[in-house]
């Protein structure tokens, strides 16, 4: 009957209620006998990843883990993660993923804030460090580990004590399917949270928006956890194959992608870099590639040239946030070399979001003009949990207010300004980071570059620049500086440039602004003249 709940009899039932389960279920029930996932030297089938599910949720059932409660999970790239989100998809859980690199003390808030119940966790990387959270959390009951350790039970072999046997669905739309802690300015992380229906209508938007190769092999580079957990159930929706790595090697890369033929991958703009700096590039065979989506921070337009010129057009761009998910979309066909401009866009706004560019008065800018990109959509989080006041500073009379500052052309596309928290206020003047940053990375010999703001005595902020130069190329600060007044005007131009090795990385590949600020902003304040 319509509205109520259906039973899945394990895979081969039919379950109608929109619902992250469901997106699984199908697959199983169509293909049970192809490749669902790869990693290392274990595969698993459709069939057997139903399997493996239906054990885990029922450990789960025998703990007294029930539809709300919170299940944390700190791992990195492996099929357990997979068979724990697929239980706690069937039981209508709340999923708390913890970052792979995040810090003790994060994961202890994040922990205490979702009231968890329940944590598993990665023996091999994450016993000791896992340990040090139990001690702490008394409160949690429920927890296993992912590999044998000393201090709690394994979860491999409280599996051995049950049958795979059909798993009813009991997750609903409106419950909430996991909360996903993010950085805060609070002081503290905020976790935003997606329901089951969002999970769903973020599903349905990456297949209708996105140009999939028919074959899907889709490799995993990006943890699980965080920056793929919204692209699994586009792949499983295609009965697609999931090969997991742990972490972007260059090489691991290209092997992978060799090895198994890999149609389809999501990486950060630095992946990209690395694999196109790497000397042994030519070494392999990446022509399986079709689908390369990229996204999470800006990328070079010289740099976007030299990847199209090398892998051919298979790349789409994608712009949203973990409280949005996606928002935009540069699809294959307008990574145009005959129209260069387009690879400044980060797109058009997908089906079923409505974008505007709000002013500081909340009123629409016109074309051209910069304003802050606000969005309403099926796809964006109902809230902070805990939060009600962060929440009513980002979703304000029912926009969510992104903190990015674009500006649209005639046509509609969007071309992202910088975050507006970014911002540098030199003299009066306000400058974006991100346009001196284009500017750098014009020239031959700047492979990355970035931006911030530091303090300065006449000036309030000045402009400061990080470059890394390519291999084996070579250029001196002033000439750089010079690019820039010469193209942006003297209020744009860098006080100074520092030539580094690297720049640092956050855990998923963008470069740390934040990390390049701290010794400038914190505790006795260095300036620069």
């Amino acid at each position: 009957m319509c509205g109520e709940r259906q039973v899945s009899e394990g895979s081969g039932g039919l379950y109608q209620t929109p619902v992250a389960a469901s997106i699984l279920a199908r697959a199983i029930r169509q293909h049970p006998d192809r490749d669902a996932i790869v990693s290392g030297n274990l595969r698993y089938t459709y069939r057997a990843y139903d399997e493996a599910i239906s054990r885990v949720a029922q450990v789960l059932k025998s703990e007294g883990l029930k539809r709300g409660d919170g299940l944390a999970i700190l791992s990195k790239n492996r099929p357990e993660f997979l068979f724990l989100l697929g239980a706690a998809h069937r039981l209508g859980l709340r999923l708390v993923p913890l970052h792979p690199f995040g810090s003790k003390d994060d994961h202890l808030f994040a922990l205490r804030d979702a009231a968890t119940s329940a944590l598993f966790f990665d023996g091999t990387n994450y016993a000791e460090h896992a340990k040090a959270l139990l001690d702490q959390l008394p409160g949690i009951r429920c927890r296993y580990a992912l590999d044998p350790v000393d201090f709690c039970s394994s979860l491999a072999d409280a599996c051995q004590s049950f049958q795979p046997s059909p798993i009813e669905i009991e997750a609903m739309p409106e419950d909430i399917v996991q909360i996903i802690y993010t950085g805060g300015t609070t002081g503290f992380p905020k976790g935003v949270m997606w329901t089951q229906k969002m999970a769903v209508s973020q599903t349905a938007t990456f297949l209708s928006e996105f140009e999939w190769p028919k074959e899907m092999r889709f490799l995993a580079v990006a943890p699980l956890s965080h920056g793929l957990l919204g692209l699994i159930p586009p792949v499983q929706a295609k009965a697609g194959l999931l090969v997991t790595n742990n972490g972007f090697d260059p090489v691991q890369f290209m092997e992978a992608v060799q090895r198994e033929r890999i149609t389809a991958t999501f990486i950060v703009p630095t992946m990209i870099y690395a694999l196109l700096d790497h000397p042994r590039i030519d070494e392999f065979d990446m022509s399986s590639l079709q689908t390369v989506i990229y996204g999470g921070s800006p990328i070079s337009k010289e740099r976007l040239r030299q990847a199209l010129d090398r892998f051919g057009p298979i790349f789409t761009q994608l712009y949203g946030q973990t409280e949005s998910t996606v928002l935009t979309c540069l699809s294959k066909k307008d990574h145009d070399l005959d129209r260069p401009h387009l690879l400044d866009s980060c797109g058009i706004p997908v089906l079923g979001v409505d974008l505007r560019l709000l002013d500081t008065n909340g009123k629409e800018v016109d074309t051209d003009e910069i304003g802050e990109i606000c969005a309403r959509s099926p796809t964006i989080m109902p809230g902070y949990w805990n939060l009600p006041d962060e929440t009513a500073k980002t979703l304000r009379d029912g926009w969510l207010h992104t903190g990015d500052v674009a500006k649209r052309d005639a046509r509609g596309y969007l071309y992202l300004v910088d975050r507006a928290k970014d911002m540098i206020i030199s003299g009066g003047f306000n400058v974006y980071p991100r346009e001196i940053e284009k500017v750098l990375e014009q020239h031959p010999a700047v492979a990355q570059s970035a931006i911030i703001g530091v303090p300065h005595e006449k000036w309030g902020e000045a402009v400061m620049g990080f470059v890394v130069l390519r291999p084996s190329a070579s250029a001196m600060p002033d000439e750089l500086i010079s690019l820039v007044r010469e193209k942006k005007g003297r209020v744009y131009a860098p006080k100074a440039i520092e030539i580094v090795q690297e720049l640092p990385k956050t855990s998923v590949g963008k470069i740390d602004k934040k990390a390049l600020r701290a010794p400038y902003w914190g505790g006795k304040n260095r300036q620069v003249s």
